[in-house]
């Protein structure tokens, strides 16, 4: 894949229209209106306006974000247990108009004139009357907007069919497979129309700007290619973007600067130190939020540890990781779990599909190396067995394929390894066989979306010796359901050459979209 021209976007204009001022009054009377108005007019203003102004501490940042503590693992618009969620979703649109110093208005002075005539008077009297008009900065404007998607979302929230109401020419989100598909498809169709990222020009490949787009490590640098080409969702205006994309690869930067021999990665910590310093140095919007409306993505292991280097980093902004562990920092209220996805070719052609399931002869089937406590448990209990149903190797013997295997599996077995994301989730959900998750404190991809207990098994680590009896009792009407269900949802997963809506590339948008609805940046002005 190679990086394309970006599509510039022109800003909308903002100037406005000053009314126009009569002057056909004598010189006197508006000398006496200025004296005598005038001064009581601002007097006014200054002490209405004047103790709202906020003050600015200065250690804090000029702009507050405020943070929700719910997580989305919990109570979620999407789940339809409840409307209240880890999303904001006051509308606050009109809160700049009482907040607003003077300087940042427009004064808008109306004059008129009355006929006194009838009181014999031979001046006419002139009353001016001024009121504030708002004028937004687009940061205003974008929080505005971003309070109205959160409404409209808890509204659709309401609605707990299985079936979304919104019209859609592609396709109708539907069924168990989702939290609320009516809520999800109303937060997708905004996404659509208001998302913006914009993309930080600093930074030279092949650290930055590049990533691989085959490997175990493809969906880093097909998210990473595809935002380069500029033709969904980024901006070239910074002013009117919702999220800023930190474009460094986590890949990268182990590839060329991490020291093997020495076990050392200070290179790469100082690396993101330094590129975090030059972006808040010269645009204004990662210290206005102290990072939060900022985002990196990692599928490498080290992500979370890349991030740490930079306290924000690692606290505020959105961090998109498929090393998605609550154990080890990752926030699901702010952070989204990134699919791992092992695309060896670089494409996904024949993966995809398999046999139906009566055709499907294996009850459960794993291959993988010994590869962190949990495949040692697995392979240590399973291996050795030669179990016709539940059929474990390290390796497997030769000439037999591993597509074959999960393509004609019922069940397919997904054990974290050293860290908590494994491919093979995904590997299932291409062959249509039902995944297995058997891990520790590990966050599944698009979880505040999508229902994994509806097309997925999940295994404690502890009750991995029961593997065959807890799938052996699966009814087959219930394996049956989530096999469906399985085929539904792997229109989320699939990696297109060029995105299509609803797929994997526009799906870990939504979950950064989701995110940044999450905060509520406030432009405070300096006193």
């Amino acid at each position: 894949m190679t990086c394309l021209n970006k599509v510039a976007m022109t800003p909308p204009s903002s100037d406005h229209k000053r009314p126009h001022t009569p002057s056909s009054f004598r010189f006197s009377s508006l000398n006496l209106v200025w004296f005598l108005v005038v001064p009581s007019t601002v007097f006014f203003l200054v002490s209405t306006l004047g103790p709202h102004r906020p003050s600015i501490s200065p250690l804090s940042s000029l702009l507050q974000v405020s943070f929700s503590n719910n997580s989305l693992q919990g109570s979620s618009i999407f789940n339809g247990s409840s409307i209240d969620s880890s999303f904001q979703l006051e509308a606050e649109t009109d809160y700049f108009v009482s907040n607003m110093p003077l300087p940042d208005a427009i004064i808008e002075k109306h004059t008129i004139q009355l006929d006194m005539s009838k009181n014999n008077e031979s001046e006419p009297v002139v009353i001016v009357r001024s009121k504030i008009v708002k004028k937004n900065s687009k940061l205003e404007r974008n929080e505005a907007n971003l309070a109205r998607v959160r409404s409209s979302i808890k509204q659709a929230a309401l609605v707990r069919n299985l079936t979304s109401t919104h019209q859609d020419p592609d396709y109708v989100p539907h069924g168990p497979i989702y939290r609320n598909a009516n809520a999800f498809h109303r937060s997708y169709l905004e996404m659509e129309k208001v998302f913006k990222i914009y993309v930080y020009k600093e930074g030279e490949p092949p650290i930055f700007h590049n990533g691989p787009c085959r490997s175990i490590y493809s969906s880093e640098g097909r998210f990473i290619h595809e935002l380069e080409k500029g033709n969904f969702y980024t901006t070239e205006d910074p002013d009117e973007a919702l999220v800023y994309f930190l474009p460094f690869s986590v890949v990268m930067l182990v590839q060329y600067l991490y020291e093997p021999e020495t076990s050392n990665t200070d290179a790469i910590g100082r690396t993101v130190v330094d590129y975090i310093d030059v972006i808040s140095g010269k645009y204004p919007y990662w210290n206005r939020s102290l990072g939060a409306d900022h985002f990196m993505l990692s599928c490498h292991d080290w992500g979370p540890r890349t991030s740490s280097y930079v306290p924000h980093l690692f606290h505020k902004s959105i961090r998109v990781l498929c090393n998605a562990n609550t154990s080890e920092g990752f926030n699901p209220s702010k952070d989204a779990s990134f699919p791992e996805i092992n695309l060896l070719t670089g494409e996904v052609e024949g993966l995809l599909g398999g046999p139906s399931p009566s055709h499907r002869s294996i009850l459960a089937f794993f291959a993988g190396r010994l590869h962190g406590y949990i495949r040692y448990l697995l392979l240590n209990e399973w291996k050795d067995k030669r179990d016709p149903d539940v059929q474990v190797f390290d390796q497997l013997p030769k000439g037999v394929s591993y597509m074959s295997k999960l393509k004609n599996s019922r069940f397919c077995l997904c054990p974290s390894g050293y860290e908590v994301a494994s491919p093979r989730i995904v590997e299932a959900i291409y062959a249509e066989c039902v995944p297995v998750l058997i891990s520790d404190n590990y966050v599944p991809p698009f979880s505040d979306v999508l229902n994994w207990k509806s097309f997925s098994i999940q295994i404690a680590v502890k009750d991995i010796p029961n593997i065959k009896k807890i799938l052996m009792g699966v009814s087959q009407r219930q394996y049956l359901r989530m096999q469906r269900r399985v085929k539904q949802v792997q229109r989320h997963f699939v990696v297109n050459a060029t995105p299509k809506r609803y797929d994997v590339f526009h799906m870990i948008n939504h979950s950064i979209w989701l995110r940044r609805l999450n905060i509520h940046v406030r432009d405070f002005h300096q006193s």
